[in-house]
């Protein structure tokens, strides 16, 4: 289709400075108002859609169907709780975080599904579990399953708003212009009248491709209002590194977003007066490893695992309770910032990666993905599923051993250094072994493992029997490397609960919206210290619905 119209308009009702989904719920809702709508993107059009077409397409749901048809008992109340206890806000900051994250668990407990149902977005029927926490009632992780995986992935949460907006583009009434890349705020007597920028030159550059800045001109465009849907900082490690807490984080991390996601409008936005806040509160990942395939610089993905394998340090340590695998990332990330190295292990084996592993992303997803049952059937299948088994024959971070001796051997090669005695790499995994023996025993992560297996889902599809991990009926042994995997940001530009941004005196700007992960998915960090997963993509939604519609309204005052 012809986005471009043959050049990008010069005003607009509701300009929109991002195409991701926040960008696009945001600029969908303020079309159907009756606005005209210029989306800006600083990327080519094969990337429209940014970060959440990677996506693995978890939603945040609360009581849903869902739920309810695998016998789990949940309520907004429960969830409020958990949120509460995972975000453990602590700052005068919060204040807007927290009416963010009460007016968001409602919606997720609420119209939520119901709305997207209406929009075509159906869901797969077993729920999963993330971030499962590990500590008392009051503290971090889901109490119960809450994880909906979209049917379609990212690529199906995003269709229905592009298939809006086509519409919109149709009428006369929707533009976008690609290769724009907004610098700067333009303002009239302390009001938000538009956006400054540069023009790009036209690039070829795949989908989530490091495109260029080369330069060709500049643009500006005079809008009603303005919403700053530019997401997160991700792909900027420089950024990353300064806003680290108490450090400069992990000597060397992997990418789990495009080069594209840097920050650089969000930084704009804040030197215009708008209030950024809780920029340390990051949201990366333990479980990275090195794509076979990468698509951007650095590109990691993340791997998904069931609770079974060991978690051990750079060391060979196995890592404290409840620092289980799916159980408390953050908490995972912080203590091996602990350890002197900028890796860890999983140490599992050939039947627990048949049935536990899974890999984010709509790529490593392509039955869920491309909607397609029998390739989802043979999940249920011996074996690891078919982009999990590509990452053990060619990814680099992938180890096969016959014994743990063997394994320790490969281990210390891959970084370069002895640092796992071979001998007490063997001797942890025969302790371990000897709690499942016992049939009882006193293993914090075995217990944990059979208490998944009560839950539906988790038995079926994601937890193994607990077995001997030495057996080797059940080899051969497996070690994967971890690298942390830079992924969003929790902190954001304050908004109130109409989305628009406040400057440092807790004042709107007028004519200024903020939506996604530029607002910290609302409020400027909703999530406060940790996310209880699947609430990514739905704070978009939420906060980029809230912005159209308010943004409309303001730009039709």
């Amino acid at each position: 289709m012809d986005t471009n119209g043959g050049g990008a308009w010069q005003q607009a009702d509701v300009v929109v400075v991002g195409a991701g989904l926040s960008g696009l719920v945001s600029a969908a809702e303020a079309y159907n108002a009756g606005r005209t709508v210029l989306i800006l993107d600083q990327e080519p059009e094969a990337s429209l859609g940014g970060q959440a077409h990677w996506s693995f397409g978890g939603l945040f749901l609360v009581d849903s169907p869902e739920q309810r048809h695998l016998g789990v008992k949940d309520s907004a109340e429960l969830a409020m709780s958990d949120w509460m206890g995972s975000a453990a806000f602590d700052r005068p900051e919060d204040l807007w975080p927290r009416r963010w994250a009460e007016a968001y668990v409602n919606f997720a407990a609420g119209e939520k599904r119901a709305w997207l149902h209406a929009l075509g977005v159906k869901f797969f029927p077993l729920v999963q579990w993330a971030e499962r926490g590990g500590y008392d009632a009051a503290g971090h992780g889901n109490s119960v399953p809450r994880f909906h995986v979209v049917w379609g992935t990212g690529p199906g949460i995003v269709a229905p708003f592009l298939s809006k907006l086509e519409e919109g583009v149709a009428a006369g009434r929707v533009q976008y212009a690609f290769r724009h890349r907004a610098t700067e705020l333009m303002f009239d007597a302390g009001t938000v009248t538009g956006v400054l920028g540069e023009v790009l030159a036209d690039s070829e550059a795949a989908r989530g491709v490091a495109s260029s800045r080369e330069f060709v001109g500049g643009f500006s465009v005079q809008a009603g209002a303005v919403i700053v849907t530019t997401g997160g900082i991700g792909g900027n490690h420089a950024m990353v590194r300064e806003q680290w807490p108490n450090g400069t984080g992990p000597g060397y991390m992997l990418t789990g977003v495009p080069a594209s996601v840097d920050g650089e409008f969000q930084q704009a936005v804040a030197r215009a007066g708008g209030a950024l806040i809780n920029t340390d509160r990051m949201w990366h990942y333990p479980e990275g490893i090195h794509n076979t395939d990468p698509v951007w610089p650095n590109h990691g993905i993340r791997i998904l695992s069931g609770p079974s394998p060991l978690w051990l340090d750079g060391d060979g340590k196995r890592l404290p309770v409840p620092l289980f695998p799916g159980f408390d990332s953050l908490g995972t990330l912080r203590h091996l910032e602990t350890t002197g190295h900028d890796h860890s292990w999983f140490v599992l084996n050939k039947t627990i990666i048949g049935k536990e592993f899974a890999l984010s992303g709509s790529e490593q997803n392509p039955d869920l993905t491309g909607k397609d049952v029998k390739l989802l059937a043979k999940r249920a299948l011996p074996g690891a599923p078919g982009p999990v088994q590509n990452f053990l024959d060619h990814g680099i971070d992938f180890l096969q051993a016959a014994t743990a001796q063997e394994l320790a051997a490969k281990m210390n090669a891959l970084v370069g250094v002895d640092l796992i005695d071979p001998a007490e790499l063997h001797e942890t995994l025969l302790a371990r072994d000897r709690q499942v023996d016992s049939g009882l025993g006193k293993d914090t992560q075995l217990n944990a493992i059979r208490e998944a297996r009560r839950f539906a889902t988790d038995k079926l599809m994601r937890v193994v029997p607990p077995h001997p991990l030495l057996a080797p009926e059940h080899g051969p042994l497996i070690a994967v490397r971890l690298t942390t995997l830079t992924r969003k940001s929790l902190g954001g530009l304050t908004t109130d609960l109409s989305a628009r941004v406040l400057d440092a005196a807790g004042n709107p700007i007028p004519g200024l919206y903020a939506a996604g992960e530029a607002a910290g998915f609302g409020g400027g960090g909703m999530h406060g210290y940790r996310s209880l997963e699947g609430t990514f993509l739905g704070g978009c939604l939420f906060s980029g619905r809230i912005a159209g519609r308010c943004a409309a309204s303001d730009a039709g005052a």
